[in-house]
């Protein structure tokens, strides 16, 4: 498993930027989705009910790996859709946490961010919701890495447990 911070979804700084030059939801929903377009699907091996986020509409599914990088507990996730704007929402929030220290994950507040880029005006209420869903599971899995972490020498798969 590739454990660069969400190598195929621009950083959080640039899509922020991005959203700033668009002035119409039409072309803000068009870039959600372009977004998703761009993230590496999960593999089919990676499509499992323990990944699976209870709480969405659509099918979404998110991967948690956590390791120590520079003595810090970092997490790294991939996720993925069946719908084309929820996998752009999931790349959006990958965008804010992968690559990112536990602590450091469950300080951020990705809600404030969906609501700062117009995502929760414009959705509906289930794929808010869903959004919700993904960052209380990151959420979770940041807390269970704090709480049971690994040894410092090697990675481990959150999702399995």
């Amino acid at each position: 498993m590739d454990h660069s911070p969400a190598a195929d979804i621009p950083a959080i700084d640039d899509i922020i930027d991005n959203f700033s030059f668009l002035d119409e939801w039409d072309d803000r929903y068009r870039y959600v989705i372009e977004l998703g377009r761009g993230m590496i699907p999960l593999s089919e091996i990676q499509r499992t009910e323990a990944n699976k986020v209870q709480g969405c509409a659509s099918q979404v599914w998110l991967a948690t790996t956590a390791r120590f990088d520079d003595a810090q507990l970092v997490l790294y996730f991939h996720g993925d859709s069946d719908a084309h704007i929820v996998r752009g929402l999931v790349a959006i929030l990958l965008a804010v946490v992968s690559g990112r220290p536990a602590s450091e994950i469950l300080a951020t507040d990705p809600i404030a961010l969906f609501d700062r880029l117009g995502l929760s005006e414009h959705l509906t209420p289930q794929r808010s919701n869903g959004f919700r869903s993904m960052v209380a599971r990151i959420r979770s899995d940041a807390q269970q890495a704090l709480s049971n972490p690994p040894r410092r020498l090697e990675a481990v798969d959150l999702s399995a447990n």
